[in-house]
């Protein structure tokens, strides 16, 4: 048997592609925690595809020869959902790949696993179809067993599908991209005939004292006839010691058998929390010539929403302090790479961060796994967003991909909160789509599903208020100081939301910034919106607010923020709340921004490079490493009068911070959360004209832990009108070039007041990054306070003119040429 096992490694390791080169990578924590180990493996089967951009029955294919090769995650919305066209590829494409099964997996379960196909797919195998699957945002598993040739070369074919289609949610009318394509991780399970299908693990009671721990096995019997498997099953601490075991027998029927194991209480667990993220592990293995293995890793830990209070999470006040976290980055669209995924996240717990919102759908594997190695508690949120509610087809889908979602993910101690959806009513795809009584129904059936399914976590939705009563914590939308109200009027807000609604969170606050765009006068809209108007209505469309009568500063923002910490850090009562969004993301529904079609709400750039706001959240949030930050790096140019005094602020996690303008020590001052703003750290100060220089040193226990440098320039005359585009270039370490334009008056001053759009073009070699989303990386976007960029790659021995033009005035050219001597 050992031998065999060794064999077959070997087959698969070296054969399973057609092609010479083995490309296929083992991995042992291949999804849902799970380890592969005794006879099964499972390869990750990424590479060496082929991609057909035709929306073609499987009979047509063959007269298509202009295959594309590409490697997964893909989609093909990369770059069409962010340029300058309106619309993006809603439609379907097909995905090929060969591969060679040995002979000697004849007696072999062979399974295809998707992590995710947006939005629906169909699967072929050697042109049979071996399957289907409507959802983009979970999991499946396919059985290609039947449909192989062993011993020879198969052909596998998928058909994925984004085309809009009312039937399966989130509706086209969400503020998001529907990305299309296989878009997550395909992984083959090559597995013995017997073999632990899944392990759930169950936490009936979890105090400091003890834990309860069940396990709900789910073997496969893939055999004509009864047989007994042995099990044993290890629960393992996170120190890695078998903590206890259970030795039982089974006699298996044909197909899926379940059966509960109990353990004896765990003493004094090690609990699972942000600070102390502790995974214990159950480790199941199928002994003797049905070997199998199968490990799960799992949390103890237990929280509630006291009413109209806190939150506790294992029996201790936390305030849950959060972001949101749409699946998307600059030149991937969705189709990321686990370390990707996984440096959202690591971003995310960087600044302090102890909860997360994934908005506004389940999200590929490795965000969980970092969530729960990092310590990050998740709201999981079901993609109904959006365009009400449709018939029995509709019901069908949501409620299926409800089920996928809470079951797939169900070991993950991170999760503490099911979704049913946001803003369910809005828009209704279908007539009477957003019916109270029917819309109400609904949520209570996907309300009692999750319950069913999950008795151990709660429920949750955002702004539907018809039905804020049927979950378990509800969040109802407060954008004071954005899409209505003023921000100083925030702590009224949540006060009456306390009053009314017993299970609280708050989730989406916050704005829009443009990078680079500031201001000396940040509004705070008062005397010019209504101040209370973030009162609960159906939608705040026809009103005054900021987030069209403002100015997109990174000043305004930083403020705003650094307001909404300043009241949510200091209310006893307050169970937390989640920024809207960690990182900038593409919208159909935003051509007009700054950057076109993306949502520019983010602590993070769509590239995940930090904003000032980034910096406002880690003051508050982050204890684990000092550091000060100048507000702001990219405040280049500063204007007041001469002898005028301007406010430097710096945010910082540092008790105390020293600010030195120009060599000059201007004093120490003391952090105090309960003052406004930047918690203190706030100097008014006088500038010269010309280049000035301020550092800021931080303090810890009476020692220099931590500096920060910001140079500017100080003008105390402003320039006259815009005149013109300047148009500069600048070498960057990988090789590419920035091209600057900066907008100018009569004698070449910066006009920092223009901020209208700039339009970048090439001709001759070379290629502009654009389709990115990012402030570098678009040839159509707005000035950030007179200054524009765009990153050029040039092409050796070719010469290039690029030109910055606006409706104003014509604009500049510059011309590249590079060479390359022998």
């Amino acid at each position: 048997m050992k031998k065999l096992l060794l064999f077959l490694i070997v087959c698969f390791a070296t054969l399973l592609t057609a092609s010479d080169e083995p490309y296929y990578k083992l991995r042992q924590n291949y999804s849902e925690n799970v380890e592969t180990t005794g006879s099964r493996q499972i390869f990750l089967l990424n590479e060496g595809w082929q991609y057909l951009e035709e929306n073609c029955s499987l009979n047509e294919l063959t007269e298509f020869t202009d295959w594309q090769k590409i490697n997964l995650p893909h989609t093909w919305n990369q770059f069409d959902a962010t340029d300058n066209n309106p619309g993006y590829r809603r439609d379907a494409s097909w995905y090929k790949k060969e591969i060679k099964i040995p002979k000697d997996a004849k007696n072999k379960i062979l399974r295809l696993y998707f992590e995710g196909v947006n939005i629906s797919c169909e699967v072929f195998v050697n042109g049979q179809k071996a399957d289907e699957h409507i959802g983009g945002y979970v999991g499946f598993t396919i059985d290609i067993t039947p449909f192989l040739k062993i011993g020879q070369t198969n052909e596998l074919l998928v058909k994925a599908d984004n085309s809009i289609n009312p039937n399966i949610i989130p509706s086209q009318k969400s503020d998001f991209f529907i990305f299309g394509g296989i878009t997550r991780d395909v992984w083959l399970q090559v597995l013995p005939k017997i073999f632990i299908d899944r392990v759930r693990v169950e936490m009936p009671e979890v105090i400091k004292k003890r834990a309860t721990t069940t396990a709900i096995i789910a073997v496969q019997n893939s055999n004509v006839q009864k047989t007994k498997v042995d099990l044993k099953v290890d629960l393992i601490d996170p120190n890695g010691k078998i903590v206890t075991s259970k030795n039982i027998d089974r006699e298996l029927g044909t197909g899926i058998n379940t059966f509960e194991v109990e353990f004896e209480p765990t003493k004094n667990p090690q609990l699972w929390s942000p600070d102390n993220p502790n995974l214990y592990e159950l480790k199941v293995k199928m002994s003797g010539e049905k070997e199998d293995t199968l490990n799960e890793r799992f949390g103890y830990r237990w929280f509630e929403f006291k009413e109209h209070g806190p939150f506790y999470l294992n029996g201790e006040r936390l305030l849950l302090r959060g972001t949101h976290r749409h699946e998307e980055h600059a030149g991937y669209g969705n189709a990321m790479p686990d370390k990707l995924h996984r440096k959202d996240i690591e971003q995310i717990k960087e600044i302090g961060a102890n909860f997360v919102r994934l908005a506004h759908y389940p999200q590929d594997p490795e965000i969980y796994r970092a969530c729960d190695e990092l310590g990050l508690l998740v709201w999981d949120e079901l993609p109904w967003c959006r365009g009400g509610m449709g018939g029995t087809e509709w019901k069908k889908n949501t409620t299926k991909l409800f089920e996928e979602q809470i079951l797939q993910n169900y070991n993950h101690p991170s999760i503490i909160l099911w979704s049913v959806g946001n803003e369910l009513y809005w828009q209704p795809d279908f007539p009477g789509g957003d019916n109270p009584d029917s819309l109400k129904t609904m949520v209570s059936q996907l309300n009692d599903l999750a319950h069913k399914l999950d008795p151990y976590r709660l429920t949750t939705m955002r702004k539907y208020y018809d039905g804020a009563d049927i979950t378990d914590v509800f969040s109802p939308s407060i954008w004071a100081g954005w899409y209505s109200g003023v921000y100083k009027t925030y702590k009224q807000a949540l006060e009456k939301a306390r009053k009314k609604y017993k299970g609280l969170i708050h989730a989406e606050y916050g704005g829009s910034s443009h990078v680079g765009r500031h201001t000396e006068n940040p509004i705070t809209g008062e005397g010019l919106v209504k101040e209370n108007e973030w009162d609960e209505k159906p939608n705040m469309i026809n009103i005054k607010k900021i987030s069209s009568e403002g100015d997109w500063s990174e000043s305004y923002i930083v403020d705003l923020f650094d307001w909404h910490l300043m009241v949510s850090e200091q209310l006893d009562w307050f169970p937390g709340s989640a920024q809207w969004a960690f990182k900038d993301f593409g919208t159909p529904l935003r051509p007009e921004n700054a950057i076109p079609y993306i949502n520019q709400k983010g602590l993070v750039d769509r590239a995940g490079n930090p904003k000032d706001a980034y910096y406002v959240f880690k003051s508050y949030w982050n204890t684990s490493s000092k550091f000060c930050y100048i507000e702001s790096k990219t405040w280049l140019d500063r204007y007041g009068k001469e002898g005028q005094k301007l406010p430097v602020n710096v945010f910082s996690n540092c008790k105390k911070v020293k600010l030195i303008v120009n060599g000059v020590d201007t004093g120490v001052k003391e952090k105090d959360i309960s003052k406004f703003p930047a918690s203190g750290l706030s100097w008014s100060v006088g500038f010269k004209e010309g280049k000035n220089r301020l550092v800021a040193v931080g303090y810890s226990s009476g020692k220099v832990v931590t500096a920060d440098t910001l140079n500017f320039t100080y003008h105390t005359k402003l320039p006259a009108k815009a005149e013109r585009i300047n148009l500069t270039k600048q070498s960057l370490e990988n090789g590419n070039i920035l091209i600057k334009a900066k907008v100018v008056d009569k004698k070449g001053a910066l006009v920092p007041s223009y901020n209208k759009r700039v339009y970048f073009d090439l001709n001759g070699g070379g290629e502009l990054l654009k389709y990115y989303g990012t402030p570098t990386k678009s040839d159509v976007i707005e000035f950030a306070s007179g200054r524009a960029a765009i990153e050029f790659i040039p092409e050796n021995n070719k010469r290039a003119i690029i030109e910055a033009r606006t409706q104003d005035f014509k604009g500049d050219y510059i011309v590249i040429s590079l060479t390359v001597q022998n």
